[in-house]
């Protein structure tokens, strides 16, 4: 084995889950991330799995789950050994506004996840009347529901890429700093 393959196998992975209602464009997001590209993407039936780079040493692996309602139930599915968790909304459609934060909300409650830290991308910036990162920080509460955790929200635009960097950026500290923490505990824990 030589010295590349012995620094990779050792490389530091994080799971992402990417979670968000149907057409909050997590799929796209993750297209505009992986390839800087944009794709036409049908809804996702399921879900996609991409690695992404963040760092020299630092993969992170996003599970893009679809967000249709009869989705959703499986959500829980991807919640075990999760390292920090996307959550994306559409920042114009009011209309699911509240029907989001009562997803993103459940989500929250669940075991698995308890202090894995929250970045909230704050998608389709570009179209008129959509709400900026304090609106959408206040409609969903998050002082309140991510007071146990690190979070963040992140205003972006997944057809441009704007905030697209930002986002991968604080993922990934975020990971980071989760997966140390928890590494951390364990030793305690052992002695």
């Amino acid at each position: 084995m030589g010295l590349q393959n012995a620094k990779l196998s050792s490389a530091k992975r994080a799971n992402v889950p990417m979670l968000g209602l149907d057409s909050a464009g997590k799929s796209t997001l993750l297209y505009k991330l992986r390839y800087k590209e944009v794709f036409l993407t049908l809804p996702t039936i399921g879900f996609n799995v991409d690695m992404i780079e963040a760092g020299k040493d630092f993969t992170l692996t996003f599970w893009d789950v679809g967000g249709q309602k009869k989705m959703r139930e499986f959500w829980s599915n991807f919640l075990e050994d999760t390292d920090a968790l996307l959550y994306v909304v559409d920042s114009s459609d009011k209309r699911r506004l509240e029907e989001s934060r009562r997803e993103f909300e459940l989500m929250l409650k669940n075991d698995s996840i308890k202090n894995v830290p929250v970045v909230v991308l704050a998608n389709k910036q570009d179209l008129p009347g959509a709400l900026n990162a304090e609106e959408i920080t206040r409609r969903f509460k998050m002082k309140k529901y991510c007071s146990d955790r690190n979070w963040y929200v992140q205003p972006c635009c997944a057809l441009t890429g704007e905030g697209l960097a930002e986002a991968l950026q604080r993922v990934a500290t975020f990971a980071r700093q989760y997966r140390k923490s928890k590494e951390t505990f364990t030793t305690l824990k052992e002695h």
